[in-house]
């Protein structure tokens, strides 16, 4: 039986995902920066900091799949919440690659998250694909340091992979959450102009990618993790309302209001361009939600049964 070794796996993708391994057949191990278990699941420590990792945890994985790092959406960017964000990547993935160079490791592969933020906050018709260029912004530069520090695990001979992901869509996700609070309330509404656009992926469909990931050995290099339906802001707040049953009338909220409330980080919500998804298709991936809507009716299946709606 092959391990695969997950970081971050006490987050909302990491949760996800090694239920989905188990179920195909994976042993799936955790490293933690405690020691208390995650579910029933083998877990190792690791201190980024003090550049601590239980040697157990490289000697016996085959795989590892690199989810590790601050949330961008938590906090304002002050200069500290900005290193913090980097280095959380950054310092973690070189800390693996020390351990797995010290121990003479190899893997079958290495499987890193990031994130379509490696674009930019920008708002464009341009379609970014896989061959475009890290923006200057902060957003480009930390996914670009973020997978520049994973590039280095070819120097040891593994297959490396990098996931840029677009908003998840789950049901434990903070951000869907507020929104869907808010409609609930009668007060659900676009952000800004609204036109700005926003590449999402099911979770499901997520956790898929990072499997083939993991069996597809002609996987390599960066993969744009998003559905091939891309709506704007006000495009997809209005799918989210119909799918609740909600009116959807209140005006938008003005971009000046959320730069004042968020500050530089607003930029996440306020920009958005569309991204591609043809490379990890030409893979042979199957979207399992694809469109929009249908993502939305399978989070709320259950809501929707018991209203009766």
């Amino acid at each position: 039986m092959e391990t695969v070794l997950i970081t971050g796996g006490s987050g909302l993708i990491g949760r996800h995902l090694f239920k989905k391994l188990i179920e195909k057949g994976f042993n799936v191990c955790i490293l933690s920066t405690t020691k208390h278990k995650v579910e029933d699941l083998t877990t190792y420590f690791w201190d980024i900091n003090k550049k601590i990792i239980e040697k157990k945890a490289i000697e016996n994985t085959d795989y590892i799949i690199h989810l590790a790092g601050a949330n961008i959406g938590e906090k304002r960017w002050t200069t500290e919440r900005k290193r913090l964000i980097i280095d959380s990547r950054v310092k973690s993935a070189e800390l693996i690659f020390n351990a797995l160079k010290e121990n003479n490791k190899t893997l079958k592969a290495f499987v890193s998250a990031s994130a379509v933020g490696y674009y930019g906050a920008v708002t464009s018709d341009k379609i970014f694909t896989e061959k475009d260029q890290a923006a200057n912004d902060f957003l480009g530069e930390t996914c670009r340091l973020w997978e520049q520090s994973v590039e280095r695990f070819n120097e040891l001979g593994i297959r490396t992979v990098k996931i840029r992901t677009g908003v998840v869509l789950a049901h434990q996700d903070r951000a869907l959450a507020k929104m869907i609070t808010q409609i609930k309330l009668g007060i659900g509404s676009a952000l800004g102009n609204g036109k700005q656009y926003l590449p999402w992926i099911h979770i499901e469909d997520l956790c898929q990618i990072y499997i083939k990931a993991i069996e597809n050995k002609q996987m390599n290099g960066p993969y744009n993790a998003v559905a091939p339906d891309i709506r704007t802001n006000k495009q997809f707040t209005l799918a989210l309302a119909r799918t609740l049953n909600k009116p959807f009338w209140f005006p938008n909220i003005p971009a000046f209001i959320l730069k004042l409330f968020f500050g530089e980080m607003a930029d996440v919500i306020l920009k958005g361009s569309k991204v591609s998804c043809a490379k990890i298709i030409a893979m042979n991936f199957t979207f399992k939600f694809p469109n929009l809507e249908n993502a939305f009716n399978d989070l709320f299946k259950t809501e929707r049964h018991n209203t009766g709606k």
